[in-house]
């Protein structure tokens, strides 16, 4: 039924870029027929509209993923290098809660840890819209970044890494079975910032599935029964990522492929320092405006990795 609604919906946008494209070819007839040139930058804006809308569909034709349609769950991993690294975590943080509101989704923090001097050393967010995780699983990977270091009193150049995991948010009715017998929940303090509540209670919770070993856990909110219901939807995710990597592994195993199971070399570079450029180190996309890359301009590099996949199996 919601693989119907999104196909629905698909159509419908379609339809609509064909009256729009209609509307605006009557204007255009309209402007030389009464050799009017004072519509001309209104055509202009309209056929730039048209156009970012249609690009944005193309898109869509290439999100047929089974998970595709999905929220997504981004965490947020801060790499060896203390203070520098963290600092950047919260920077990737900050960029894609950007690119969600440049794309009128919505977002949710389901967890920090934050770092002891800045940043943070780890965050979980939930990302709901259309095809969210479609959209954003190509920035799944190691990110890199290039900077003269505002923590460093010599102004020496630092290079930074952090993870950022990209996962499909489960379905716990129709992903995941999970006896409750195979879980342990432990409570703990908080140990991030939260006032005194947080401080005085073991309102933390960690959540261990015990045939996996997978944990989750949640600290955020301001109740236990909160925090157990994030660290389990995170746990429901998780598992399904783990069933996913055993499906892709056996296929492989089948066709006598090799799978690596790394975290890989950086998917993307961010250079600040000497000069300005970020680059994709998979398809080779770059820009030099990386004030608005950080800023949550990350269409260009996720429709350049889109249509590199245009044509693989899946």
């Amino acid at each position: 039924m919601c693989h119907l609604r999104a196909e629905q919906s698909l159509v419908s946008s379609w339809r609509e870029i064909e009256r729009q494209v209609t509307d605006l070819c009557e204007m255009v007839d309209l402007a030389i027929e009464e050799d009017d040139h004072s519509l001309e930058e209104e055509v202009q804006q309209e056929l730039q509209k048209i156009t970012a809308q249609f690009e944005r569909l193309e898109n869509q034709l290439v999100l047929s993923g089974e998970y595709d349609t999905r929220n997504a769950i981004v965490a947020f991993h801060a790499g060896a290098g203390g203070t520098e690294s963290q600092d950047w975590t919260s920077m990737l943080l900050r960029m894609y809660l950007r690119w969600v509101e440049r794309h009128n989704y919505h977002s949710e923090i389901l967890d920090v840890s934050p770092g002891e001097e800045a940043g943070i050393k780890s965050a979980i967010i939930e990302i709901k819209g259309d095809h969210a995780y479609g959209y954003l699983k190509c920035e799944h990977g190691v990110h890199r970044l290039v900077r003269i270091s505002p923590f460093d009193a010599d102004h020496a150049r630092h290079t930074s890494f952090a993870m950022v995991e990209v996962l499909p948010e489960a379905d716990k009715e129709l992903d995941i079975q999970i006896n409750q017998e195979d879980l342990r929940i432990d409570t703990f303090r908080s140990s991030g910032p939260g006032g005194q509540h947080m401080q005085k209670t073991s309102s933390a919770v960690r959540i261990t599935h015990l045939p996996t070993g997978l944990t989750s856990s949640c600290q955020g909110e301001r109740s236990q029964h909160q925090n157990k219901e994030v660290a389990l939807k995170i746990l429901y995710t998780r598992l399904l990522e783990l069933e996913r990597e055993n499906r892709k592994k056996e296929k492989a195993r089948l066709k006598g492929e090799q799978v690596k199971v790394e975290w890989g070399n950086q998917i993307r570079s961010y250079v600040i320092h000497p000069y300005k450029m970020v680059k994709d180190h998979r398809t080779g996309c770059e820009t030099s405006n990386a004030e608005a890359v950080l800023d949550g301009d990350l269409d260009k590099f996720i429709t350049a990795y889109l249509r590199s996949k245009v044509g693989e199996k899946k």
